[in-house]
């Protein structure tokens, strides 16, 4: 049983908790933002390789992979110490890069075996933010929750990767860590501040070890939850499109490097940021269209405005088609996480979306580290341009099956449309 959040039913903008949330959530993207571009960059600039920048990025992308393992934690732990302990060892950790810097012992070793120790600090987030956004909010505002924290966290991603190459051209990529150290410690405030629903008294004593010891029951529960439904569809062609996003993070450095330096490649992935921004804010708009024709038509166009981004004649025409083919991508996301909120049972939504975050996230990585590869073999513009594909795939998918092709409109979305069995909660 899950305690109300005080304020639950208020209007978003008088919920005090949610507001510190997205607070927090907005101060924690700016550091996971900046060192994401410092890394990536210095790997980079350190080896002139795709192939390492790849590895780089694989191992940033690793809590798609592992939200599985968090996923039942979350559901019984206490949400507030995963927290704000997970933004203290963050700000911690990533205090090495500056000091070894200052000490002339900066390098890729040392950025490759660092950087797996800031991910796993991450891992808690996504499944968190699932789960914990429904204790804050009443299920009639969820859309706008969503969309509201998608814009936040999402336009900050945008601005601090847009600039991040400035920044790095101005001050140097180690200065960036000392801000993410700050953007960390700011953060933990934050959510210490937030009142935080957790489970009733009665069921709070047996929590911990009620996880220890059903931890394999909780995820067979979560993929029989999952097990049939169009879900299982839907996470296999965002396998495919993660598939090919993670090639294109390996190769962007180069490429932007090849149409205009650091700068470039900070523009582009503020472009990425501020597509999936301009797709948040306009989301809730589209629950009344026909979730199956959504993915058909906002995917077609996605891959065809990538693939024009690639032989665009100027920089500015590359940056601006590429951030348009992730507009569709705002709006999905904004839709994917009000459907998994309205669907199924509060108290496995941890785990049912860790899972689904896994299956469709696992590609990242391993999209990352082919495409570092492909890209010194056979350059990293073919490479773009073939991963445009992705998007492709999923209008192709989604238009040759009838049972994903006719979904109905998230404002109208039963458990039964989507073949979710309906399960009482605990």
């Amino acid at each position: 049983m899950i305690l109300p959040a005080i304020g639950r039913d208020h209007p978003l903008r008088a919920n005090r908790d949610f507001r510190r949330f997205v607070a927090g959530q907005f101060v924690t993207n700016a550091g996971d933002s900046l060192y994401t571009v410092a890394v990536l960059w210095l790997v980079f600039e350190l080896s002139g390789s795709t192939t390492l920048v790849g590895v780089a990025n694989a191992i940033l992308l690793l809590p798609w992979l592992l939200q599985a393992v968090v996923g039942p934690v979350v559901d019984r732990f206490p949400i507030k110490p995963l927290l704000v302990g997970s933004q203290i060892v963050q700000g911690v950790v990533v205090l090495v890069f500056p000091l070894a810097a200052v000490a002339g012992r900066l390098g890729v070793d040392l950025l490759l075996g660092v950087v797996p120790i800031l991910m796993l600090a991450t891992l808690v987030m996504g499944p968190i933010e699932a789960t914990l956004v429904p204790r804050l909010v009443a299920d009639d505002r969820l859309p706008q929750a969503n969309a509201a924290l998608a814009t936040v966290t999402l336009g900050l991603d945008m601005l601090f990767d847009a600039v991040g190459g400035g920044l790095i051209a101005l001050f140097g990529p180690t200065a960036l860590f000392l801000g993410d150290a700050v953007t960390f410690a700011l953060a933990a405030l934050l959510f210490a501040r937030m009142g935080v629903p957790e489970v009733a008294p009665d069921d709070a004593g047996a929590s911990v070890r009620a996880a220890l010891r059903s931890y394999a029951d909780d995820m067979r529960e979560g993929i029989e939850i999952l097990r049939g439904t169009a879900f299982v569809e839907l996470v296999l062609t965002t396998a495919v499109a993660n598939f090919t996003t993670g090639v294109t993070l390996a190769v962007l450095p180069a490429f932007g490097d090849a149409v205009g330096g650091p700068a470039a490649y900070g523009l582009l992935l503020g472009a990425l940021g501020t597509g999936r921004l301009i797709g948040s804010v306009v989301g809730p708009r589209f629950e009344g269209v026909r979730y199956g024709a959504f993915l058909i038509v906002g995917n077609g166009l996605g891959a065809c405005a990538w693939l024009a981004s690639v032989f665009a004649p100027s920089t500015a025409l590359t940056v601006g088609l590429f951030g348009l083919a992730w507009v569709p991508i705002g709006v999905s996301g904004v839709l994917t996480s009000t459907l998994n909120q309205r669907l199924f049972p509060a108290d496995r939504l941890g785990r049912v979306s860790a899972i689904k975050g896994t299956a469709s996230g696992a590609t990242l990585p391993l999209g990352s580290l082919l495409g570092g590869a492909v890209g010194d073999a056979i350059g990293h513009g073919t490479t773009m341009a073939l991963a445009a594909a992705g998007f492709g795939f999923t209008a192709t998918y989604v238009l040759a099956r009838p049972r994903l092709r006719g979904l109905p409109t998230v404002a109208s979305a039963e458990p039964a449309d989507f073949d979710v069995a309906v399960v009482d909660e605990r």
